[in-house]
């Protein structure tokens, strides 16, 4: 893009700021996830701007709150856009809510960073205006299908899921990783955003006899789906993926939670021994019980700390003049930058994805453990029926 083709910098920045505007759940079904999303984010912005910010520029924040939903969210990108006048849009937190605005983004050629969703849509063909920082939705469930059908040897998966753009690229993503095994779900179950209507899904997915359960949701229907099930007497292996929030799940689900299993995208924030293994974990650790005393590390704010560590980084590298298309091009320059979580990010033009691991927890006594052998859980494979 050509210098003529630039916005002005004016336009998006000034002497003493950078406005940023973010839209996610603050409240309602979804809210944990945004709320610790932006208590991670800010953590690490409110340090930034106490060292004087960034090339003497404050970061400021504007945050609306959709409820997790779509028409919602694409009003509040509207409004950051046109009446905020914000320089980059920043963590916000869903696939159906997310793909919505991705229009807008385009037509305006404002960066989208740091987004709360592993959606295939919002990373293939590459979007020079999204910058994703975490791994898919397909990554976290071809790793789970490969551990649950490769190591385990489980062969009757099933797959439960939010009926929207969400829970169809989870559904997706798991159908894929099947094929490589010869498989197919053995039952598909879903429910409606918003609502806690598991049990039509629920009792397709019992009654096919599946051995585990690929969830696809979020963390109250979820729970209120494993708690239904244990209730029943159907005790398969349970696997989330990351959206779900798996802390607020292991506390919604309290001793029933024992055995379920949740994907991550960062390391587990919680745990004494990564904290003391990685500085960036640490450091993360010690910003949120500065700015936010009352919150718990978790796995979600861990990943809102990431996301701003990406976007300061990119501001940095742009230099204080700065404008939307700089700052891009600054971020796609970032190889193999360490942060102190054992993972590097990387970013270029053909790449808006900067991490890609995924690790693999399960809930103990509403606590995660790192799962490291896996043949050492044999233990969560369901007894075959005779």
């Amino acid at each position: 893009m050509g210098v003529a083709d630039r916005q002005p910098a004016s336009y998006q920045v000034d002497e003493t700021k950078i406005v940023l505007g973010s839209s996610l759940a603050l409240g309602g079904h979804a809210g944990y996830l945004g709320t610790q999303t932006l208590h991670g984010a800010l953590a690490y912005i409110h340090h930034v701007n106490e060292q004087g910010g960034v090339h003497g520029r404050r970061i400021e924040l504007i945050a609306y709150d959709d409820a997790y939903d779509p028409p919602r969210c694409v009003a509040n990108t509207q409004k950051l856009i046109i009446q905020d006048g914000v320089f980059a849009l920043f963590s916000y937190v869903g696939t159906p809510t997310t793909v919505k605005i991705v229009p807008l983004v385009e037509k305006a050629r404002i960066p989208l960073v740091g987004m709360f969703t592993g959606a295939y849509a919002l990373r293939e063909p590459v979007n020079r205006y999204l910058v994703n920082v975490r791994a898919s939705y397909y990554q976290e469930t071809a790793a789970a299908v490969k551990h649950l059908a490769g190591d385990l040897g489980i062969r009757r998966l099933a797959v439960f899921y939010q009926y929207d753009a969400y829970g169809f690229d989870g559904l997706r993503g798991t159908e894929l990783a099947l094929r490589a095994y010869g498989l197919t779900p053995v039952a598909r179950g879903s429910y409606i955003r918003g609502t806690l209507h598991v049990e039509e899904g629920l009792e397709r997915i019992r009654e096919s006899g599946a051995e585990a359960v690929v969830m696809i949701g979020t963390y109250e229907p979820c729970a209120r789906f494993i708690r239904e099930a244990r209730a029943a007497g159907f005790n398969p292996v349970f696997y989330n993926v990351s959206f779900v929030g798996a802390d607020e799940l292991a506390r919604r689900l309290g001793p029933d939670g024992d055995g379920v299993m949740v994907s991550q995208v960062v390391p587990p924030p919680e745990s004494a021994e990564m904290q003391a293994l990685l500085p960036g974990v640490s450091d993360y650790v010690r910003l949120l019980s500065r700015f936010y005393p009352d919150d718990k590390p978790n796995f979600v704010s861990l990943e809102g700390y990431i996301n701003a560590r990406v976007l300061v980084e990119g501001l940095e590298r742009a230099g204080r003049g700065v404008d939307r298309e700089s700052f891009i091009d600054a971020i796609e320059t970032i190889r193999d930058w360490d942060i102190g979580i054992a993972n590097t990010i990387s970013f270029s033009p053909a790449d808006h994805q900067g991490l890609e691991e995924v690790y693999f927890t399960c809930i103990e006594n509403e606590a995660f453990f790192l799962i490291t052998d896996w043949k050492a859980v044999g233990f969560l494979k369901p007894a075959l029926p005779k």
